[in-house]
């Protein structure tokens, strides 16, 4: 991905990233800006964003950082905030050895040109849910839960089912059991 297309209004990549986004309460927000505060503490380069949107409510620009390093807290973490980290990999072995090695695999989102190189991650990676050239499609047939600390079980689908079933054994002696 060259950061200059995105600066200069790639539509692609800009379509990723909405103009501002809203978080539901104060807490949230100031989470947001720690991370973002956080990466830059931690010499990560940010692309764009870095501060909130207007006085009011608990908007913040979305946040691209480059040069990220595995340790930082904006790569480790499950932020659930408008902040995107960009790392630099020689080869598909080593994106899906670090992308494994977080201790959280909620969802990951592959954007490849070649569908062999899309399956390869898709199979490797640990996360519940892989989006191929795309990002944050939902449907309500689909299954979506996460691996490791990310969660467990699933919601929709006939797997979320499961979140609401459990397995009971009963056992009761027979006076005169039929197979007998």
């Amino acid at each position: 991905m060259l950061l200059s297309n995105f600066r200069d209004g790639n539509y692609c990549l800009k379509s990723l990233l909405p103009n501002k986004t809203s978080q539901i309460d104060s807490k949230q927000f100031e989470k947001i800006l720690q991370y973002v505060r956080s990466g830059i503490d931690g010499n990560a380069t940010l692309e764009c964003g870095g501060e909130r949107v207007g006085s009011k409510g608990y908007y913040v620009q979305p946040n691209v950082f480059s040069n990220v390093k595995d340790d930082m807290l904006i790569a480790k973490d499950e932020i659930f905030g408008p902040v995107r980290s960009i790392l630099k990999f020689k080869d598909l072995d080593e994106v899906i050895r670090r992308a494994n090695a977080t201790e959280y695999g909620l969802a990951a989102g592959v954007f490849a040109k070649n569908i062999n190189t899309a399956n390869t991650l898709s199979r490797g990676l640990r996360a519940g849910t892989v989006w191929i050239n795309c990002y944050n499609i939902f449907d309500a047939a689909i299954p979506y839960g996460g691996y490791k600390m990310s969660c467990h079980g699933r919601e929709k689908g006939i797997y979320s089912l499961k979140n609401h079933l459990q397995e009971k054994a009963v056992v009761t002696p027979l006076e005169n059991p039929a197979w007998l």
